[in-house]
């Protein structure tokens, strides 16, 4: 459908001329996520209220105009790319915290107010909000939710689906719905709100949402586990996760990661290093050492190497710095990285390592893995050069052959990084026919004429 002068008038009329956005330097920045696929959108419509979002969807239906909202473009599998051009509505402005309600440990956020804002006004108050991507300082609630993103806490915390009460949203159909509840507890009805979370844009554009709020720990301790190989740790991973004293993050690196992080940084790790486990235990002061050394005892097993416990926040800062200065080395090691974020039971890491190590050495790709190891949810990376055609065409079948793997061991092409269109023709893989129609329809309910980020998450019905 063309962008006649007429839409754009009444475009101009939702949004205000003045957050209408119509010439190609100016909607291009909104065109790419950081999949690094781009198009161009035929408009962009920089929303700040409610209140626009749903005549800009009645007019899309209207016209039969594609319609793609995005937060801040943080995403890595293409999810915000408007391949069938259209409009994009920004929600990066729409970034109000409406309420903070202690007494009953909820937050009401509009979809642009960026993670690292409801942990600040949460802190205030002394609450946390569970999920905790990488990304916190600049991603945005609404792509938390789209993409039901949580980071390390999720071990103990839970998912983004977990922490969030209810929501407001406005269905591809045009019609406005709140899902959910502000309580705690709440059965009426089916729950919408976990289909929406993670639902990438396909069924509606969330516009509020009641997040569930954690009372801050008084205290953590951090220790740092290396191990001889993946399988010992694997094993201390599974140790940890069987006794009562559950850690808030338990973070992992294969050996591969330990030598780049060696060579790229003035980090002491000890030779022959095979994996390393990160482990964080919160809650009161009060016996915190004590819960600290039994999952110590959990993690100790014949391959462990070394293991610390950091007695002040200058160690606490020394053992996760070891951690970060992995991504400034595959910076150095390659001008690209292919990052998935696939997931397998725990006690099958160490197969899935294995068979990571086979792939690479099979196409000559260089596979280095991470990831939040206590839910089994690994970064797998392939560092390329996106100049290397060859090199390309064999990381393309790499990595087909690296879902394969994933869901040979019982496991999920996609742990919190989304479908989008980077993994989109993989699904049919992991979900079977009869289901698929099924979402399908769901789809159709809530979207009857495709206009909310069609062509994205799900492989196209006729496949």
């Amino acid at each position: 459908m063309k962008i006649t002068n007429a839409i754009l008038t009444r475009l101009g009329e939702i949004a205000g001329p003045e957050n209408l956005l119509t010439e190609a330097a100016d909607c291009w920045p909104y065109g790419y996520d950081n999949s690094r696929r781009q198009a161009m959108p035929d408009a962009v419509v920089l929303a700040s209220r409610q209140e626009q979002i749903l005549p800009l969807v009645e007019l899309c239906n209207q016209h039969k105009i594609p319609l793609i909202a995005r937060g801040r473009g943080t995403g890595t599998t293409g999810a915000t790319v408007p391949i069938h051009g259209g409009i994009i509505p920004s929600l990066e402005r729409m970034n109000r915290i409406i309420k903070m309600d202690p007494a009953n440990r909820v937050m009401v956020v509009e979809p642009g107010v960026t993670n690292q804002q409801v942990q600040d006004t949460a802190a205030e108050h002394g609450f946390f909000w569970s999920p905790d991507p990488t990304s916190a300082a600049f991603c945005s609630v609404g792509g938390n939710l789209a993409y039901n993103s949580a980071g390390p806490r999720t071990v103990k915390y839970g998912s983004t689906r977990d922490n969030v009460l209810g929501l407001r949203a406005i269905t591809g159909a045009g019609k406005a719905i709140r899902t959910g509840v502000y309580t705690s507890k709440g059965v009426v009805g089916y729950d919408l709100t976990r289909l929406l979370i993670g639902s990438e844009g396909t069924l509606a554009i969330i516009t509020e949402a009641n997040l569930k709020l954690t009372p801050l720990p008084e205290a953590k301790r951090t220790l740092q586990a290396i191990y001889k190989n993946m399988h010992s740790a694997a094993k201390a991973v599974s140790a940890i996760m069987a006794q009562p004293v559950t850690p808030c993050a338990l973070e992992f690196i294969d050996g591969q990661a330990i030598e780049m992080i060696r060579s790229y940084s003035e980090a002491e790790l000890p030779q022959g290093a095979g994996a390393m486990l990160m482990i964080e235990v919160d809650g009161l002061e009060a016996g915190l050492d004590q819960a600290a050394e039994t999952v110590a005892a959990a993690a100790r097993n014949d391959g462990l190497l070394s293991i610390t416990l950091a007695k002040s926040k200058q160690e606490v800062k020394q053992l996760w710095d070891t951690r970060k200065a992995l991504s400034p080395a595959l910076r150095n090691v390659a001008p690209k990285k292919i990052n998935e974020d696939v997931v397998v039971p725990v006690s099958e890491i160490p197969v899935l390592i294995n068979g990571l190590t086979d792939l690479a050495n099979k196409h000559d790709i260089t596979i280095v893995n991470f990831g939040h190891a206590g839910n089994g949810n690994i970064h797998v990376n392939l560092l390329v050069d996106p100049d290397d055609t060859q090199q390309m065409r064999r990381a393309d079948q790499c990595l087909d052959e690296v879902f394969s793997l994933v869901l040979k061991l019982n496991g999920s092409i996609s742990g919190e990084h989304g479908v989008g269109l980077v993994k989109r023709d993989f699904v049919s893989r992991e979900i079977d026919a009869d289901t698929l129609e099924l979402m399908h329809n769901i789809r159709r309910q809530f979207d009857p004429n495709n206009i909310l980020n069609s062509d994205k998450k799900l492989p196209r019905p006729e496949q």
